[in-house]
C-alpha cells in the first residue's frame, strides 16, 4: 500500500507539474506569441524574411517607405531616400535592431493569438505604420552629410514628433553591397548602428551647456565675474589649453567664444558633486527610449578624476560621452522652460481595413531643469548665435545653439557638433548634428544644421 501511495503521489506531482507548465506556456503564448513568431530564427514562418508579408511603412506625408509585394519586401523607388530612411525603417534581414521593421515586426505582420500570421483565408493581415518623419527632409539631411559619417536629428519640441533622423554610414536596402560584411577599409564600420540612438561621442564644447547650467544654479554672481584667459593654465602640473587667448572676459562671452579656461575654472570651483548632480538632472548616465527603442547613455563620471581631469570634464573632454538623441532632448527641455516633450516616431498603426489601433499622444519627460535656469541658458545660447555664429545662418528662426569639437585622439580629426533649437514659436524645432573626423565644427556640423533647419522650416507647417 505504501508503494502504491508513493507512486500515486509521484503521478499527482507530475500531473500538477505538467498542467502548471502548460499554463505557463499558454500564458506566454498569449502574451508573447507575437514576439515568438517573429524571431529572426523563425523566418520560415514569414517567407524567408522578417517582413516579407508585412504591412506598409509610410512617412508623415504618406510616402511609402516599405511595403510587401509577392512575398518580397520593396522599398521606396528613390535610392537616396532608401539610404536616408534605412536606420529608421530597417533592413530585410533584421540586422538593424533599433529599426521599425525589427521592433514592430509583430505589428507589421498582423499577428494574432488565434490565427497567427495569416487570416482564415490564408492571406496576411499586416498592419500599416505611419511615421512622423518627413522623408524629403531626411533625404536632404543625408545629402548635406555627403560622404561624412555622423548623425542628424530634428524634432518638434512642442508636439514630440520626430521630423528627421539620419545616420551615416548606410547602404541601399534594395541592393546591399556584396562586401558589406567583409569590407576591411572601414567604410562600413558601424553601418548597422543608428548613430542617433545607439552611439555616444566625445562632446567637446557642447558639454559647456551642462557646466553653464551648474554655474547658473550655484554661482550667484556668475554674470558679474571676469575671467582671465592667457590660452593656457596649469593644474596639478598639467596644462589646460584654450583655442584662443581671450584676456579678460565675462561669462557670457566666455560661452560664446567657447573659452576653455573659463569652463575649466568653473568645473573646479563647482566640484565633482555639483557637476555630477546637474549632469544627472540633465539626463546623463541614463538611457532614454524612442517608442520603446532604448538609446545609448550619455556618460559623465568624475568620481575618480584628478583636479585637472575635472577641469577638462567641464570643457567636455576627459571621459565624457554624449548620445545625439539625448542632446536633442536636452535642447527641447531648454526650449520648453526645463521640461522636455517626449519624442515619438510612430504616429499611427492601422489595420489592413484602415482601422487605427494606435495613435501617438504628446507626453512630457520629468523636468530636466528649473524654468529660471532653462530660460537663462536659453538667453546665453541665443547670444551665441546672434553675436558669434551669426543669425544669417538661420534667417527668421531665432536659433539658440552651441557648437562643440570633441577630441578623440589616436591621431584622428575631432568630431564636430552643433546642437540647439529655434525660439520662434512658429518653428518649434530642436536639433542635433554630429559629424565625425572634421577640421571645424562650425564649418561642418554648423553648415549642416543651418541647411537642415531652414529646410525644416520650409517643409513642416
Amino acid at each position: 500500500m505504501k508503494t502504491t501511495g508513493s507512486r500515486s503521489l509521484i503521478l499527482y506531482i507530475l500531473g500538477l507539474g505538467f498542467f502548471f507548465g502548460l499554463g505557463v506556456f499558454l500564458y506566454g503564448m498569449y502574451t508573447e506569441g507575437n514576439t515568438w513568431a517573429m524571431q529572426p530564427f523563425n523566418k520560415h514562418l514569414s517567407g524567408g524574411s522578417l517582413v516579407a508579408n508585412s504591412g506598409k511603412i509610410v512617412d508623415r506625408n504618406n510616402v511609402v517607405l516599405a511595403k510587401s509585394e509577392n512575398g518580397k519586401r520593396v522599398y521606396n523607388s528613390d535610392e537616396t531616400t532608401r539610404r536616408a530612411m534605412l536606420h529608421c525603417v530597417g533592413d530585410g534581414k533584421g540586422y538593424i535592431s533599433t529599426s521599425i521593421q525589427y521592433n514592430y515586426r509583430s505589428e507589421l505582420s498582423g499577428y494574432n493569438f488565434i490565427t497567427g500570421l495569416t487570416s482564415p483565408t490564408g492571406k496576411t493581415m499586416g498592419n500599416d505604420i505611419k511615421l512622423t518623419l518627413d522623408s524629403r527632409l531626411c533625404k536632404y539631411a543625408l545629402q548635406k552629410l555627403g560622404n561624412s559619417k555622423g548623425a542628424v536629428a530634428v524634432y518638434n519640441y512642442k508636439t514630440g514628433e520626430m521630423l528627421c533622423m539620419v545616420s551615416s554610414p548606410n547602404f541601399d536596402p534594395s541592393n546591399p553591397p556584396k562586401d558589406l560584411d567583409t569590407d576591411k577599409t572601414g567604410k562600413y564600420n558601424g553601418v548597422y548602428l543608428d548613430h542617433v540612438l545607439s552611439s555616444s561621442y566625445t562632446p567637446g564644447s557642447i558639454f559647456k551647456i551642462v557646466t553653464t547650467a551648474a554655474a547658473i544654479e550655484n554661482i550667484p554672481d556668475l554674470d558679474s565675474r571676469t575671467f582671465n584667459c592667457n590660452k593656457t593654465m596649469t593644474v596639478n602640473g598639467n596644462k589646460i589649453t584654450c583655442m584662443g587667448r581671450h584676456g579678460n572676459i565675462n561669462f557670457k562671452n566666455g560661452l560664446a567664444k567657447s573659452c576653455n579656461i573659463v569652463f575649466a575654472n568653473l568645473a573646479m570651483e563647482l566640484g565633482k558633486d555639483k557637476m555630477t548632480k546637474t549632469a544627472n538632472s540633465l539626463g546623463f548616465n541614463k538611457s532614454f527610449d524612442l517608442d520603446g527603442i532604448k538609446t545609448a547613455k550619455s556618460v559623465y563620471d568624475v568620481k575618480d578624476a584628478e583636479e585637472n581631469e575635472l577641469a577638462w570634464s567641464g570643457i567636455g573632454q576627459y571621459t565624457n560621452l554624449t548620445n545625439p538623441y539625448h542632446m536633442m532632448l536636452m535642447m527641447g527641455s531648454i526650449a520648453n522652460h526645463g521640461t522636455a516633450v517626449k519624442p515619438y516616431l510612430v504616429d499611427t498603426i492601422s489595420t489592413s481595413y484602415g482601422v487605427t489601433t494606435k495613435k501617438a499622444q504628446t507626453k512630457t519627460e520629468d523636468p530636466f531643469l528649473s524654468a529660471s535656469t532653462a530660460d537663462k541658458l536659453k538667453g546665453y545660447m541665443r547670444y551665441n548665435v546672434s553675436n558669434y555664429y551669426g543669425d544669417g545662418r538661420f534667417p527668421g528662426l531665432s536659433v539658440c545653439a552651441k557648437t562643440g569639437t570633441g577630441e578623440v585622439g589616436e591621431n584622428k580629426k575631432p568630431n564636430g557638433w552643433m546642437v540647439g533649437f529655434s525660439a520662434n514659436e512658429k518653428t518649434p524645432f530642436a536639433f542635433t548634428v554630429v559629424v565625425e573626423n572634421v577640421d571645424s565644427s562650425i564649418g561642418s556640423a554648423g553648415q549642416i544644421a543651418s541647411a537642415v533647419m531652414k529646410e525644416t522650416a520650409r517643409l513642416i507647417k
